[in-house]
């Protein structure tokens, strides 16, 4: 593994829920001086790194000693993966199982977690309101498939799964006790299980990152989507911070881009909107610093698939180890436009990094991004970029072993670049 991959391991494996995710990316920026800037707090002033925090999503930033000079350069991702959330009433079963009470989070590819070994992770929040963390990192959970005795024509016929039925992991034999799962869960947290007024918790695949290949140059690995994206994003900001930057570097890392992002802590809330327009010198002035600033979205595109070749565009196809992808729409599901495409390439030629363009077949829509949202809601040109992956969606991915590496140096050439 180069050390760029067994970095992103790391990252991934610290990662198992956003809030993990983001409690990483501050142990990263607090280890490089960044300071926190408390939400409820007087803003700090003079120059120097910050970081927000709010539930799942963080903002990272270098500001100069004077605002509103400067032209903003963001790079944005988000922190959160498809999988399942535990219930708030979690413990059921039937036929001498103990189950776990689940809702699907996102767009997942159900049939990938089956027969997995699952950690949980997540946090819960207590009646004194304070919050805490919560990982399981043992075989907790595990959703089984039906036999192909019992199942006859899966193979030939598709397998077909009803999300409140089949997706339901066991943890255990005897009958469901009402509390008992909580009981376990406050068990790992050392506290009071009747303390625990509400939680967010998730399941999380428990297999390590790995290279594969004839020469490991591939790289597999659960939650690509998106935090790929987040751990480039940070080391990318902290490199662009150390040239001493004529620009203003952002970085956010989104919540609940996977649901569609309309919440307090996702692309369509606030939070980013309040941090620009601070930083541009307050709301009368940021009209003209938005008019010179850039964002990068930045999350996972699809690699050509050797197996469905018929479902891309075979004259933009996106190959692993080519580099990061452009991606382009024309109806904007993706927010990239040629001039900010231009930007984006200068930044990879800068960076002396290959790149590719993506985009999807007429006949098979494509996804979309925290791109157009922020776009919409900003008014800053926005260019949606991604490195390639296949079984995106899945609970394990997988990408070309260089195109973290890749994107990271092409991301700090955008951060640190004051051209127009």
């Amino acid at each position: 593994m180069t050390d760029a991959a067994r970095d992103l391991a790391s990252f991934l494996t610290a990662s198992p829920s956003p809030y993990h995710a983001v409690a990483e990316a501050v142990r990263r920026l607090s280890a490089a001086g960044f300071v926190e800037q408390p939400e409820d707090a007087p803003w700090i002033d003079g120059a120097g790194g910050r970081y927000l925090v709010r539930d799942g999503t963080v903002l990272a930033w270098w500001q100069p000693e004077t605002l509103g000079e400067r032209p903003l350069r963001i790079f944005a991702a988000h922190t959160d993966s498809p999988g399942f959330k535990v219930k708030p009433n979690p413990d059921v079963g039937t036929a001498g199982w103990r189950q776990v009470g689940v809702e699907v989070y996102g767009g997942a590819l159900w049939n990938s977690w089956l027969d997995r070994d699952l950690g949980l992770a997540g946090r819960v929040a207590l009646y004194d309101g304070s919050v805490l963390p919560v990982r399981v990192d043992r075989p907790l959970l595990r959703i089984p498939q039906l036999a192909v005795h019992l199942d006859r024509g899966v193979n030939n016929e598709g397998l077909k799964l009803d999300p409140q039925r089949h997706l339901l992991p066991i943890w255990g034999l005897g009958e469901p006790d009402e509390g008992e799962f909580l009981d376990f869960v406050a068990a790992l947290a050392d506290i009071d299980a009747e303390e625990i007024a509400a939680h967010d918790l998730f399941t999380f695949d428990l297999t390590p990152p790995a290279t594969l290949g004839r020469d490991d140059e591939l790289f597999a690995a659960p939650r690509l989507d998106n935090l790929s994206s987040v751990h480039a994003g940070i080391a990318a900001l902290l490199e662009a911070v150390e040239r001493g930057p004529e620009t203003v570097p952002v970085f956010v890392g989104f919540d609940h881009e996977e649901v569609g992002s309309d919440s307090a802590t996702g692309a369509a809330g606030p939070l980013l909107e309040t941090l620009l327009t601070r930083l541009a010198g307050g709301f009368d002035a940021r009209r003209t610093v938005f008019a010179r600033s850039r964002c990068l979205s930045v999350d996972v595109t699809h690699a050509a698939h050797p197996n469905h070749l018929d479902k891309h565009d075979v004259d933009h196809l996106s190959v692993p180890n080519r580099g990061p992808s452009l991606k382009v729409n024309a109806v904007q599901r993706y927010a990239t436009d040629a001039p900010g495409a231009a930007a984006w390439k200068r930044a990879c030629r800068t960076a002396d990094v290959p790149n590719q363009v993506f985009v999807s077949k007429n006949t098979v829509p494509c996804g979309s991004t925290v791109g157009p949202i922020m776009a919409t809601r900003l008014g800053i040109r926005t260019i949606d970029v991604g490195i390639p992956v296949l079984s995106m969606h899945s609970a394990r991915e997988l990408c070309g072993v260089h195109d973290p590496k890749l994107l990271r140096r092409a991301g700090v050439e955008f951060l640190a670049d004051p051209e127009r």
